[in-house]
């Protein structure tokens, strides 16, 4: 989207706790586009990963949709990260018994958009 909210990529139905996906995108959030990805590329989390696999495509729809632009231009400016639904499923346990066992999923959302102030 090329409006006044920036350029957004948002990846949907992501089978990993929103709890364990927060914690990377509060390091990364409001830092240069170039760095953010530096950043995520050392972390050793899951959630690294997936918010770079966003944060990547993110920034290739403001790269398409403005020739313009560079890598270096781009600032993330919003990060958010939404419970998704959850799959049941039961977990045997001993004497008969079952326990439910939760899958969290959750939306990543990557917003980019242009460094203010040149």
């Amino acid at each position: 989207m090329a409006d006044k909210i920036g350029y957004k990529a948002v990846s949907k139905f992501i089978i990993a706790s929103p709890v364990k996906v927060r914690p990377v995108a509060d390091i990364v959030r409001r830092k240069g586009y170039t760095e953010a990805m530096a950043m995520l590329e050392q972390m050793p989390h899951k959630g690294a990963r997936l918010i770079r696999k966003t944060m990547k495509s993110a920034a290739a729809n403001a790269l398409n949709l403005n020739k313009n632009l560079d890598e270096d231009m781009l600032v993330v400016r919003e990060i958010r990260i939404d419970d998704g639904p959850r799959l049941k499923r039961i977990w045997c346990r001993g004497r008969g018994r079952a326990d439910v066992l939760l899958k969290r999923m959750c939306h990543i959302t990557v917003v980019v958009d242009e460094k203010a102030g040149k």
